[in-house]
């Protein structure tokens, strides 16, 4: 096997491994990013390339850095408070895990000291 095919297998295999995490369906990404749901597993399973447009398109949707994607940084290290809440999270319903991320978006931008002020 070629380095370079390993190379894709590899980033298919984060990307995988990303969108897994996030508890997102190939189709969940498929539709996100613009691409057909085959076109997900190929890359997931390194027999079809990424371009340069595609791979920004995941790392936003997964929120992860295009360095990290490509296995040139490591990912950040999460809280296993965060990994507990991601597991928590993927047995809620759809609804249920959008309250939890709006709320979570509420929280992530109030202002300091905007809790005692109520």
């Amino acid at each position: 096997m070629s380095k370079s095919r390993t190379e894709w297998e590899s980033l298919g295999q984060r990307l995988k491994i990303a969108r897994e995490y996030l508890d997102l369906s190939q189709d969940e990404a498929a539709s996100a990013v613009g691409l057909p749901r085959s076109a997900i597993s190929l890359i997931e399973n390194g027999r079809r390339k990424v371009d340069a447009v595609e791979l920004a398109r995941f790392s936003d949707l997964y929120s992860q850095s295009i360095e990290s994607l490509t296995g040139r940084s490591a990912p950040p290290v999460l809280p296993e408070s965060v990994h507990a809440l991601a597991r928590a999270a993927t047995e809620l319903s759809d609804e249920d895990r959008q309250q939890l991320l709006s709320f979570a978006m509420f929280l992530q931008n109030k202002t300091p000291g905007e809790a005692e002020d109520g």
